[in-house]
């Protein structure tokens, strides 16, 4: 069964009330900016040290550190995220610093990857502009007519080892070290700016703590956090009830609240996240700071009709593969082996 989605009629209804209300949560806060900037990167900082000095004992001394480190790096990545919608500072120049800092922190270049996201955003939920910055979902149809290989590579890509602990070492290892196709000049020096201050950093970090320590605290907390911010972005579009459609048909309300999920998490995993499970109120207003997303969904009744994905539910996620045009809804593969006739992925 389909889960109940916000009612496309209300939207429009409700439309005048919904932007008065969004347009009180869009001013960023130096104040908030500056003690999530403070509370995040400090922590961040120490738990990688003690995670140093404890490996000097024991790895098992170090583990935990390396846990709740990839925890703030995650965080990080939100600030990272917001900075590059310029929604973090009022300034300019201060997203743009704290970004690209936090973006050598995360190994992600920050221009490339703000053009990059903002392609995800202009395109979510459009089944006829897929393919930038979004999980690689195909339809059963062109499942279908794909080739044998092409196939085989779908399965692979969707395969849940592969997307949240193999895709994110690569994502952030690999792929962000190559200049995206079509991308401007901005975003190729973006790209080669990042690799050589990361190499600096990594030449410098391994110098002070040693090659082998850095290699093991950074890696182990990049694989963690790398795996939480790939599930978080997949559980943000990849759910039961999720919209899609046709260009002719996309609408950019409907996609951000019926297109991305209100992920309700307990208070300190959303702590951790900043905010992101509510991704609707993101999705309508990009500019609206992290630390102010809880506030805004909370002042507009609209928005908290919008049925939440809980932590059991999203586990539901990890069966979809597949969109299936004429159900309107996401599928698993044995799906194909029903002949269609199924209304819920296995």
């Amino acid at each position: 069964m389909h889960a109940p989605s916000a009612n496309p009629a209300a939207v429009g209804g409700n439309r005048s009330t919904w932007k008065q209300t969004v347009a009180q949560y869009r001013q960023p806060s130096l104040g908030r900016a500056m003690w999530q900037l403070l509370n995040t990167l400090l922590p961040y900082l120490l738990l990688w040290y003690l995670a140093w000095l404890g490996l000097k004992v024991s790895i098992w001394l170090a583990v935990p550190l390396i846990v709740l480190a990839a925890g703030f790096l995650v965080r990080l990545f939100i600030i990272f995220h917001d900075c590059t919608h310029g929604s973090f500072f009022r300034s300019k120049r201060a997203n743009d610093v704290v970004g690209w800092l936090t973006g050598l922190l995360t190994f992600t270049p920050y221009h490339c990857w703000r053009w990059q996201h903002g392609n995800h955003h202009a395109t979510s939920g459009d089944l006829d502009r897929r393919g930038t910055g979004d999980v690689w979902t195909l339809t059963v149809q062109e499942y279908l007519e794909a080739s044998r290989w092409k196939r085989l590579a779908y399965r692979l890509t969707r395969n849940p080892f592969i997307l949240f602990l193999i895709a994110p070492l690569l994502l952030f290892l690999v792929i962000n070290r190559f200049s995206p196709t079509g991308g401007g000049q901005r975003e190729r020096r973006s790209v080669h700016r990042m690799n050589l201050a990361l190499l600096l950093m990594a030449a410098a970090m391994s110098a002070v703590f040693g090659l082998k320590p850095y290699l093991i605290i950074q890696l182990g907390v990049m694989l963690l956090s790398g795996t939480v911010g790939v599930w978080l972005f997949y559980v943000q579009h990849q759910f039961s009830g999720v919209y899609w459609e046709r260009n002719e048909n996309w609408d950019y309300v409907d996609a951000a609240l019926r297109g991305s999920s209100y992920h309700q998490l307990p208070s300190v995993l959303r702590w951790f996240s900043g905010n992101i499970g509510f991704h609707h109120i993101h999705h309508l207003s990009p500019n609206i700071p992290n630390y102010n997303l809880q506030r805004c969904h909370e002042a507009e009744p609209l928005f908290r009709q919008v049925p939440p994905v809980t932590l059991l539910s999203s586990l539901r996620s990890l069966t979809f593969r597949l969109w299936d045009e004429q159900q309107k809804q996401l599928v698993g593969f044995r799906h194909l082996k029903s002949g269609g006739k199924s209304t819920a992925a296995p």
